[in-house]
């Protein structure tokens, strides 16, 4: 492979010209540098990813924090993480994936040898031990989520509360009073992850705005899990006629069983789900949703990264509104 020297004999010029026009820290006339790239180019000279950090304090790789742990949909956090990396490519960086659920401990070892310019960190709670560590840190961090205390963090986000008032005022629209939430499993509650709790809150509230007769029921996302929930919807919300699904491991089997009691979507109960479009239109019947748009979260937590990095104003919240799209899954109640 050829090195830095190999470069610096091929352009006529000494090796550190050539580490100076590789980091622009010092100014090189344009006949010079032009001779350096032209040698660059021709001997296909790729410089050592560290000693481009060392000699630029930029190692142009970002960390998304995405902890997998038992109770997160891991399909969907890639989308998210797809996104990251498909929108830190066209800023010209790498990312570093961490899913260890390491709390600080691994925010701080990264930080401090110096291994990426900013954090995004997903899975984000109410109460996040997270935070005070990233406050500490010399690198810009960003949550894909929304703490209670957000103080000098950027964050950005669906917003939840919004989605759940348009699924209710969707169903109101349609005739329903008597609606059920399927939420997230009891542990995602249990830990405050912020997302569910946003979109509870938003949901209770609509409820009571709208004049509705509604139960919020956390859901294990498997068979059972779904059983159990529709069995206590039916006892202590009895005549429900829609559902308000954010669970999307749950979507399956909820559709399953429905049909397995002999209820028919959307002409017996309606069902708007809260999850990623691929979700909603592969299911058996394609689902009337709000959108949990990865892509566009994803690129706006890099684009903020960026712009700290930059020194450029943001926005220290940034939360998308809804979009539902109406499918097949929702009519008015018989």
């Amino acid at each position: 492979m050829p090195t830095i020297n190999d470069v610096a004999r091929a352009a006529g010029v000494s090796p550190s010209t050539v580490s100076y026009v590789l980091s622009g820290r010092r100014p090189i006339s344009a006949q010079t540098r032009e001779r350096v790239q032209a040698a660059i180019a021709e001997l296909g000279f790729h410089p050592h990813a560290g000693a481009r950090a060392l000699a630029s304090s930029k190692t142009n790789v970002l960390a998304l924090v995405a902890p997998l742990r038992l109770d997160v949909n891991v399909p969907v956090i890639m989308q998210f993480a797809t996104a990251v990396v498909t929108a830190s490519r066209t800023h010209n960086h790498d990312v570093l994936l961490l899913t260890k659920d390491e709390g600080t401990a691994g925010l701080e070892r990264v930080a401090n040898s110096t291994m990426v310019d900013a954090l995004i960190l997903m899975d984000v709670e109410r109460e996040d031990v997270r935070l005070p560590a990233l406050r500490r840190l010399k690198q810009p961090s960003v949550l894909i989520g929304l703490p209670n205390d957000p103080l000098g963090i950027a964050c950005v986000d669906l917003d939840f509360a919004a989605a759940a008032g348009e699924a209710l005022r969707h169903l109101a629209w349609h005739g329903h009073r008597k609606i059920a939430l399927v939420g997230p499993s009891p542990a995602v509650y249990r830990r405050g992850t912020t997302y569910a709790e946003r979109f509870l809150t938003g949901f209770t509230e609509a409820s009571e705005s709208l004049g509705l007769r509604t139960l919020a029921h956390p859901c294990e996302p498997d068979v059972e899990g779904v059983r159990a929930c529709l069995d206590d919807i039916d006892a202590q919300l009895p005549g429900a006629t829609a559902l308000v699904v954010h669970n999307e491991e749950s979507l399956r089997p909820l559709l399953d069983l429905l049909r397995a009691r002999g209820k028919r979507v959307p002409e017996d109960i309606s069902i708007v789900a809260i999850c990623p479009r691929d979700v909603a239109i592969n299911m058996p019947l394609p689902l009337t949703s709000v959108d949990i748009p990865a892509h566009d979260v994803g690129g706006l937590a890099v684009e903020t990264a960026m712009r700290l990095l930059d020194g450029r104003s943001i926005e220290s919240v940034r939360l998308l509104p809804p979009t539902l799209v109406e499918r097949e899954s929702c009519s008015p109640p018989r």
